[in-house]
């Protein structure tokens, strides 16, 4: 998800530098919103992926 975030982003400084105002200012919300999903499930994965794992 980091990936398409970073995408998006791409997109976007490209868009910007080529006069592409509307495209850039709605990939750069669509990397903003990625970026923060994949945020939120990266540390939720972490607190809820730590446990006790007992050998069978």
């Amino acid at each position: 998800m980091f990936r398409y975030a970073i995408i998006f982003a791409v997109v976007a400084l490209v868009a910007a530098l080529l006069g592409f105002g509307g495209i850039a200012g709605l990939s750069a919300e669509f990397a903003k919103i990625l970026l923060i999903v994949a945020a939120v499930l990266f540390v939720v994965g972490i607190v809820f992926g730590r446990g006790r794992r007992t050998i069978p």
